[in-house]
């Protein structure tokens, strides 16, 4: 739930009617990030004040049920084709390009898949890109099977720079001194993925992989190559918040911290040809 900081800057870009040419998200930033693209200010931060207590949206009930902390029939089928509508007309009509990231779980490795198909895959690959390990089944697209884009390519700056893309906004969800530590219960991980090395080794060298990324994306921003916007300290909400004061909280620091950079973005952007 980090992510609420990045869905209060999108929505100062929005307001400011600042556009992009393409955009990547990874877990949350993906489910949230469609939202730009569809033009849906806001509406991240509605259904999870909404729902975030609701025990069809999230719930060890469903974990245990069904094997998805968040599940799935409620978060990727009700909620964003009845109750909370995404708008796919407009998602569809923006030119914008946008990815999301997944990692195939039986070579550990990132996949990036444009969402320019059809509302009913696409919703699948967002899934794929925010299911979280342990708490979430590998999601199973075209024959091959996914998860958390974050477990391999957690900030993927690289990738839009290798598709041409020289103007990079960067939205981080932590402080720019955070640095990961190696992942945790990797005994439990390697029983409950024994069938997938490639996604237990992935995991494990994880915490290598984001710090890279971080220390390179540091490198681009002191290069003036990269726009990069984040927290001052350590946002310090769960994975699964239920208070929906703290979602509002975590929501509203991404909004001062864009309200403070949208004239300085804006200049950015159209330094760029």
């Amino acid at each position: 739930m980090r992510g609420m900081f990045t869905c209060g800057v999108m929505d100062v870009f929005m307001e400011h009617g600042i556009e992009f040419d393409g955009a990547v998200g990874v877990s949350a930033g993906a489910a949230f990030g469609i939202n730009y693209k569809s033009h849906q200010p806001g509406r991240p931060l509605r259904y999870n004040k909404k729902y975030c207590n609701d025990k069809r949206y999230a719930s060890m009930k469903s974990l245990i049920t069904t094997g998805d902390l968040y599940n799935v029939e409620f978060c990727y089928q009700t909620l964003p084709f009845e109750l909370d509508v995404w708008d796919t007309e407009r998602f569809y009509a923006d030119p914008m390009e946008f990815y999301c990231v997944v990692t195939d779980v039986r070579t550990g490795m990132a996949v990036y898949h444009r969402c320019d198909h059809s509302p009913a895959e696409d919703i699948e690959w967002i899934r794929a890109s925010a299911s979280i390990p342990i708490v979430s089944r590998p999601v199973e697209i075209r024959g091959n099977r996914y998860l958390d884009g974050g477990m391999s390519d957690s900030i993927p700056l690289k990738f839009m720079e290798d598709r041409g893309y020289d103007r990079n906004v960067v939205i981080e969800t932590q402080p720019v001194d955070y640095e990961k530590k190696p992942q945790r219960n990797m005994r439990l991980i390697r029983t409950a993925l024994h069938k997938y090395p490639g996604m237990i080794r992935a995991m494990e060298e994880r915490y290598v992989m984001y710090n890279d990324e971080k220390a390179y994306i540091r490198s681009r921003e002191e290069e003036g190559a990269a726009l990069v916007i984040r927290p001052e300290a350590p946002l310090n909400i769960g994975a699964s918040e239920k208070n929906p004061a703290e979602l509002e909280r975590v929501y509203l620091l991404g909004r001062v911290a864009a309200g403070r950079r949208v004239e300085e973005v804006k200049e950015y952007l159209e330094c760029a040809d």
